[in-house]
């Protein structure tokens, strides 16, 4: 084993952490990512900063949380001036390159105020998050009667399609994410009862595979250092998958979901405004979940095998060896737990997702195979990799801490004893349900091993949740007075994190410590009243100077 020379950042897309064998999952078995565990370290609470995808990743990307970064929600831009991945890693030696998704919208204001322009090497950096582009999939090209989504949606892959014969003008949606009826209709993947139909693709010309291949061309064509964000939109929706993946599950593979009659009563109103949308009451059906449960499991079988096709080239390259790879997600998916669907809640299951870091060095020998359960944070991970790269993390910029000292054995916890998620929904209907100013439509989550608080803005009461003796999240301790003092404590702590500096990143604390001395040798004299009162050599530049008489001003 070699010293970790590249870093490979897979990330997924809506992929929960108990979806996978290694994570406990009963029917759906993932040997591949499985072995990468049995190889490495598995997470089991490794929390993200946001539900949501955009601000979720712009965390990642960042190192820091919503609430520094601003990226508060899709299609917010990640404003200019905000150092990401890429440049701390490009400052240590090491290459920062995308394959894939990261659903970043650039501050087109910001660079026009500062005269970037796109096709430049920096502005290009800057509108995409801080990565060179090798290929750039968010995968989404939904459209609709005011235009498409994402105009740049699948664009590649949907020129890659096209060349194979696929003919449409949205091949992404009519053939990818979509089935076929005998009669030659397409049977739209965004309708859930078509999510037991199988894409109308070939398995290999699918998102996962395509994504899988176009992350090994970037690796076989490009040398060290770099880091290299391999990152899938699957198996994020629309649910739907070719074959053989579409047949593998069916109902009786489909866990029940995590939920109780008793969350609908005396709901907390924003967890019940979250319920009576319509991705919640659709997958509070037995029938959505049947139908959408399987599919999804498919998406995560295919990835599972994909991943098995990666690791294997990775080792006949030889780049097993001197490559570490670390394999998350950006979110969960509710699935119907707790009445919800999608991830726009702060239970675990939208909000606790896989880790999973293999380290080739020597120095994590001790620690492969074993599984830890320190408060984690996606935060972690940019500084981790910056620390790989041989640098020192930047942690008056960097908000996480560097997984290197887990993964080295040298210790087995982080140095935090809660971890952070935001959601603003100020954008969405739930803000007009509620009747929320933009202001109030916010939510904080705070949780440590023992307890969850949620805090909504706006004049509501906190959602809590004792995660020890209630482990699923069902019962809402927030207005319990006997749980005065643990929610009072958890106040403090959010208060705490909330007094954090996080936007003086022009200056570190060493500079700052460097730059106090007791007395000024730069010339400034506060408060000293006459010479006595200063060190002599002080004020050298002050005394026995002469001056001509100019209170009338100048002689013509």
């Amino acid at each position: 084993m070699a010293k970790a020379k590249n870093v490979l950042f897979i990330m997924f897309d809506q992929l929960r952490w108990d979806y996978l064998s290694c994570y406990g999952h009963k029917h759906l078995h993932t040997p591949n990512i499985d072995r990468l565990a049995s190889m490495g370290v598995r997470f089991t609470r490794a929390y993200i900063q946001s539900p949501i995808c955009g601000s979720s990743r712009m965390s990642t990307y960042t190192g820091r949380y919503v609430n520094s970064h601003g990226a508060t929600w899709n299609n917010v831009p990640l404003k200019v001036g905000e150092i990401t991945m890429g440049d701390h890693l490009r400052d240590n030696g090491m290459s920062c390159w995308l394959v894939g998704k990261t659903h970043m919208k650039a501050d087109a204001e910001g660079m026009r105020r500062l005269g970037l322009e796109p096709d430049s090497i920096i502005g290009a950096r800057v509108a995409e998050c801080g990565f060179d582009v090798f290929e750039r999939d968010d995968g989404m090209l939904p459209e609709g009667p005011d235009g498409a989504y994402d105009p740049n949606g699948a664009k590649e892959y949907n020129k890659y399609l096209k060349a194979k014969g696929y003919d449409s003008d949205n091949p992404w949606h009519d053939y990818a994410n979509s089935g076929l009826d005998d009669n030659g209709n397409v049977l739209s993947g965004w309708f859930l009862k078509n999510s037991t139909e199988a894409a109308n693709i070939a398995e290999p010309d699918s998102e996962t595979p395509y994504l899988t291949s176009r992350g090994m061309e970037f690796m076989e064509g490009h040398d060290g250092p770099w880091c290299c964000h391999l990152s899938y939109i699957k198996p994020h929706w629309p649910y739907i998958v070719p074959e053989p993946y579409a047949s593998m599950y069916g109902p009786e593979h489909v866990q029940a979901p995590i939920r109780d009659e008793s969350e609908r009563e005396n709901t907390h109103p924003v967890f019940k405004a979250f319920m009576g949308a319509r991705v919640g009451e659709a997958f509070s059906r037995d029938d959505v979940r049947n139908a959408v449960i399987p599919a999804y499991m498919g998406l995560i079988k295919q990835v599972d095998d994909q991943m098995g096709r990666l690791f294997t080239w990775l080792e006949d390259t030889g780049r097993i060896q001197d490559t570490m790879i670390v394999l998350t997600s950006d979110h969960g998916d509710f699935l119907g737990d707790h009445w919800l669907g999608e991830k726009t809640f702060f239970h675990d299951s939208s909000t606790k997702v896989p880790l999973i870091i293999y380290d080739p060095s020597p120095e994590a020998d001790a620690t492969r195979g074993t599984v830890c359960d320190a408060l984690v944070e996606s935060i972690d991970l940019a500084p981790t990799f910056v620390d790989v790269a041989g640098g020192e993390p930047a942690y008056h910029i960097l908000e996480g801490e560097s997984l290197l000292p887990i993964l080295h054995g040298e210790t087995t916890d982080t140095q935090r004893d809660y971890v952070i998620c935001e959601y603003d929904y100020s954008g969405s209907p739930i803000a007009t349900k509620l009747k929320s100013s933009v202001q109030d439509a916010t939510m904080f989550m705070i949780a440590n091993k023992h307890w969850k608080l949620i805090h909504c803005e706006g004049g509501y009461r906190p959602i809590l949740f004792d995660l020890e003796n209630d482990p699923q999240e069902l019962v809402d301790l927030g207005d319990s007075a006997d749980h005065k003092a643990v929610i009072d404590d958890m106040y403090d702590k959010l208060f705490a994190w909330t007094r954090r500096q996080s936007q003086r990143f022009g200056i570190s604390p060493e500079q700052l410590i460097k730059g106090r001395p007791k007395t000024s040798r730069l010339g400034v004299v506060i408060g000293a009243y006459e010479e006595s009162d200063m060190d002599p050599d002080l004020i050298t530049k002050y005394q026995g100077r002469k001056a001509s008489d100019m209170k009338a001003g100048p002689k013509g």
